[in-house]
């Protein structure tokens, strides 16, 4: 009977920049008596969908390969809609032994299209 695989959540480069600079915004908000700030909500958000990905890893919606920017050097990559229109980008990489979800981005709206190269019609 082969074991289960252990499943692995990372954030990488911008999306654990991205992410470390809102938790301080979030802490300081919070030490000021703030609940509910567009910080708050969208670091909830995070935090919730990261708890998802540990237990269904396609979870987010795929993204086109011919889409995928070329210098990301990643065969998938899945979005993941958050509050107040951000998006959060990760990739899956898997061998014998563990599933790793890899956070690349966690982005606004308008720099997830620029990253993607969508433009406005």
């Amino acid at each position: 009977m082969k074991a289960p695989k252990i499943i692995r959540v990372i954030l990488k480069d911008q999306a654990k920049e991205a992410y470390e600079m809102l938790c301080k915004v979030v802490e300081e908000q919070k030490s000021k008596g703030r609940t509910n700030s567009e910080e708050i909500q969208l670091l909830k958000s995070i935090n919730k969908k990261v708890e998802i990905l540990k237990y269904n890893q396609a979870y987010g919606q795929g993204i086109a390969k011919e889409q995928i920017p070329k210098g990301l050097d990643v065969d998938n990559l899945f979005r993941i809609e958050l509050t107040h229109y951000w998006r959060m980008i990760y990739t899956i990489r898997t061998n014998e032994v563990e599933i790793v979800s890899f956070i690349l981005y966690i982005i606004d709206h308008k720099e997830y299209d620029r990253i993607l190269g969508y433009r406005k019609r």
